[in-house]
């Protein structure tokens, strides 16, 4: 990606929590990120993170009740999607902005051929006439590697293999070249070799329209292979915010670190994986400090009582975490065994 790429998305201090009878869930507590024309932004974590959650707050289908979106700012070419109307959204979704959700079998209509289903967004969007809108419906399974549209174009979601119906959901997302494009886990429940054809397919349509992407998932080896920046999340908070290649060669932040050191290694022996202890916080009763600090090797009693900031510690990298401020030095060693994750 250019430098100088166009800003097509800046997400400022976004919060979408859920008001339930347990109590509120923090879901998304604050997060910011900026996404530029021709470049592919990684969202990264654990389920239940708020990775999901920030792609529909994007396009405004969190439902409400019980989800609300209260806070911050969700800015396309400086415009803030918050303040728009549902009428104004649904121009938006599918034309400007498109998703591809995480699993095609629940989101294509059972009982509509594959084909009216990406026409439909051609009349919606482009208000083509049928006609036309199937021809085109066709030349978009064609562009995304399906084999003999025009017969697949007639069949139901049910008919078509797992890796088929994804690559229907891609063929819809691309259907009216949007700016942004969602992936919301595009390869969850396929083979790896079919895995790596949707992520290929995926890197040249976006060469070909020069679109954003944001790919959401829990696999760091998609994000290797495919983004140029990274929001590593955790528990609705980002806690590092770099370049690819800066998170794989120096990751900084301790969740980060044993993200990367519970994935197997081809070129060391080892026994067994390594885990991080412990487990995800409640959305309801999140700790008072630092989210991480109950599983962190290295938390002192800061860490437990005050959430830090997120800070640049390059030009690269922003990091939430009390060991790059000045803070950390002044505070005594908390008698904290180590999880397993070696700091880097």
């Amino acid at each position: 990606m250019a430098k100088t790429a166009e800003k097509i998305l800046d997400v400022r201090n976004l919060q979408t929590h859920f008001f339930t009878d347990e109590g509120v869930s923090r879901a998304v507590d604050g997060i910011s990120f900026t996404l530029h024309k021709g470049e592919t932004l990684g969202l990264v974590g654990e389920s239940g993170c708020g990775k999901s959650i920030t792609s529909l707050s994007i396009l405004r289908l969190i439902a409400s009740p019980p989800g609300k979106i209260v806070g911050g700012e969700i800015l396309f070419k400086g415009t803030d999607l918050v303040k728009k109307s549902e009428e104004e959204m649904r121009a938006i979704r599918g034309n400007q902005i498109s998703m591809i959700f995480q699993e095609p079998m629940t989101s294509l209509n059972p009982v509509y051929s594959v084909g009216e289903q990406i026409a439909e967004v051609f009349r919606l969007h482009q208000k083509l006439g049928k006609k036309e809108a199937w021809d085109k419906a066709v030349d978009m399974l064609r562009l995304v590697g399906i084999p003999s549209p025009e017969k697949r174009a007639k069949q139901e979601p049910h008919e078509l293999s797992g890796g088929m119906r994804q690559r229907v959901m891609i063929a819809m997302a691309m259907a009216c070249t949007p700016e942004i494009l969602i992936a919301d886990e595009p390869t969850t429940a396929l083979d790896v070799t079919i895995q790596a054809q949707i992520l290929e397919l995926m890197k040249k349509l976006q060469r070909e329209l020069g679109m954003g992407v944001i790919m959401i998932t829990h696999d760091l080896g998609v994000v290797s292979e495919t983004c140029d920046r990274v929001a590593v999340m955790y528990a609705g908070k980002v806690v590092e915010y770099t370049t690819a290649e800066e998170l794989f060669d120096n990751p900084k932040h301790p969740y980060t670190v044993g993200l990367l050191n519970s994935l197997p290694r081809l070129d060391e022996d080892q026994d067994e994986l390594v885990a991080i202890k412990g487990s995800v916080p409640s959305p309801y009763n999140m700790p008072q400090g630092c989210r991480f600090a109950p599983r962190c090797p290295h938390a002192r009693s800061i860490c437990q009582t005050t959430l830090p900031e997120l800070v640049h510690v390059n030009v690269n990298s922003q990091i939430r975490c009390w060991i790059y401020t000045p803070e950390w030095d002044k505070q005594p060693e908390a008698n904290v065994k180590s999880g397993g994750a070696t700091y880097v």
